[in-house]
């Protein structure tokens, strides 16, 4: 009889501490669930916010300052992605708003997430820029949409491309 209450006994320590565990590994997971959810919840909105600052910045210049204002968004991109895009404000942009005295201002109308993690996100922008020059000084706009797509660097959403669509 003794022998039957210690086997019993130590068959119920065991499932005790099966459940035990079992119970702490659910729990651990459904923590980290929710902390992942959190995360990319957060890197939605950021990525957004981002992107709309960014490229609203990329696209918007005063033919008189267009040298001056257009390298302040560097810091916003990545360094591949931004040798290119200081390479196109030097050689096209700059001088194409200087020649037609230019001033464009641009405005995100709306904005949404394709695809976001916790390090990249793709952002879909839908713009409305504004032009005004010596050719058409009423101003014109021009719709457009963009694929934007941002790399988490140190803590902040960089503009790793940007795609007309």
């Amino acid at each position: 009889m003794k022998n039957i209450k210690n086997n019993l006994r130590a068959i119920l320590v065991v499932g005790a501490a099966i459940l035990f565990v079992g119970a702490g590994v659910a729990g651990g997971f459904a923590g980290f669930k929710e902390w992942s959810d959190r995360q990319t919840e957060q890197a939605r909105t950021e990525s957004v916010a981002a992107a709309r600052h960014s490229v609203e910045a990329m696209f918007s210049y005063d033919y008189h300052t267009v040298d001056t204002e257009l390298p302040k968004v560097g810091p916003s991109l990545t360094p591949g992605f931004r040798s290119d895009y200081m390479k196109l404000v030097t050689d096209v942009i700059a001088k194409g708003a200087k020649e037609k005295q230019l001033t464009v201002k641009a405005t995100t109308q709306a904005a949404g997430v394709v695809s976001a993690d916790r390090s990249h996100a793709v952002v879909l922008l839908y713009l409305n820029q504004v032009t005004t020059g010596k050719d058409a000084p009423q101003g014109t706009v021009t719709p457009s949409r963009v694929r934007v797509n941002l790399d988490r660097e140190d803590g902040h959403w960089l503009v790793g491309n940007v795609t007309p669509i």
